[in-house]
């Protein structure tokens, strides 16, 4: 089946699907190095979160175009507490690439 007139990034998926992909932003001295030398924003996603998913997630919430997708797994570490043993929970980072002269403002401040 071959589309005639295929869709924009933001309709090939559910829209409420898009709200939950991005999970939280992900603030800390490695990520803002990241943004500062490369344009790229760190975020927090759903461990099922597939790269054109988290792509249409971004241009859709926060109306900026995107370069490109990076996708880390982090394994959770195993932490004690007294006798027992825990771990914390795995996590998927996504390194965001924004168009040159795009910019996405996560402290919520007015520039």
């Amino acid at each position: 089946m071959s589309r005639i007139n295929p869709t924009p990034a933001e309709r090939q998926f559910d829209e409420g699907r898009l709200m939950q992909v991005l999970v939280a932003p992900i603030v800390s001295e490695k990520a803002t190095m990241v943004a500062e030398k490369t344009n790229a924003v760190t975020f927090k996603v759903l461990r099922d979160a597939t790269k054109p998913e988290i792509k249409a997630a971004v241009e859709l919430l926060f109306k900026v175009e995107v370069q490109g997708v990076s996708v880390v797994n982090v394994k959770g570490k195993t932490k004690r507490f007294g006798k027992t043993v825990g771990r914390r929970d795995h996590v998927r980072k996504a390194y965001v690439m924004l168009k040159p002269g795009q910019e996405l403002n996560l402290s919520g401040e007015a520039a």
